[in-house]
């Protein structure tokens, strides 16, 4: 009498863990996907912005940030740094590409996601707004 007590509380018990598992991959999932790491702003210029990819079609670019040396009276040396932005960001990409032509010099804020979906991007870096200071350097 008691195995057959037993065995209902046993599928309860494995119902119930099943749950609180999916539960916590879902919001594991959301935090990863939504979550921002890092918020910030890259100054330079832009050299590239492509779409790419074979099954999911990403804006990809470059810039090209200066940084000085910690001498006094050693020259710049010039850094790049890839960056993403989302498909659905028409406005950034277009003015993106206008920079990237002209040569301007800019200010690109991004965050930084936690992980980088291949339908997203290449990178966990994403931008989400252009300044564009109009100097061409």
């Amino acid at each position: 009498m008691e195995k057959e007590r037993f065995i209902p509380k046993i599928g309860r018990i494995i119902k119930r863990f099943l749950l609180i598992a999916l539960l916590l991959g879902i919001g594991t999932l959301c935090f990863l996907y939504w979550g921002v790491y890092e918020e910030g702003v890259w100054a330079g210029k832009v050299l590239s912005i492509s779409a790419k990819g074979v099954l999911f079609k990403t804006q990809e670019g470059k810039i090209s940030v200066e940084s000085f040396g910690s001498l006094k009276g050693t020259s710049p040396f010039a850094e790049t740094r890839d960056f993403s932005i989302e498909n659905h960001e028409e406005q950034v990409i277009k003015d993106l590409q206008e920079v990237a032509l002209k040569g301007e010099r800019v200010s690109l804020h991004f965050i930084k996601r936690y992980v980088a979906f291949p339908w997203r991007g290449d990178t966990k870096y994403f931008i989400t707004r252009v300044e564009r200071s109009n100097s061409k350097e």
